[in-house]
């Protein structure tokens, strides 16, 4: 049986001296010294957390990526 890719949408920024990653539909979170290690500890953890939930892995695959946008929100002042 073969498996079939599916694509990842993932959000990166730097934290304390490490890029952290998430994975935005399953919420799996990682990091890496550098942007590729994180990118590839995000691909090896989400392999393994649709191994635990396969039903998740049908949902991914039918998400059309529309874009992505940057949006602020104000913060409130007190």
């Amino acid at each position: 049986m073969g498996v079939s890719e599916v694509q990842l949408h993932a959000v990166i920024w730097e934290e304390e001296g490490v890029y952290v990653i998430r994975e935005v539909f399953t919420g799996v979170t990682t990091q890496g010294e550098t942007i590729e290690e994180a990118i590839e500890n995000l691909k090896e953890a989400v392999e393994l957390y649709l191994e635990e939930f396969p039903e998740l892995r049908n949902e991914l695959e039918r998400v059309k990526f529309v874009g992505d946008f940057h949006v602020e929100v104000a913060k409130a002042l007190g």
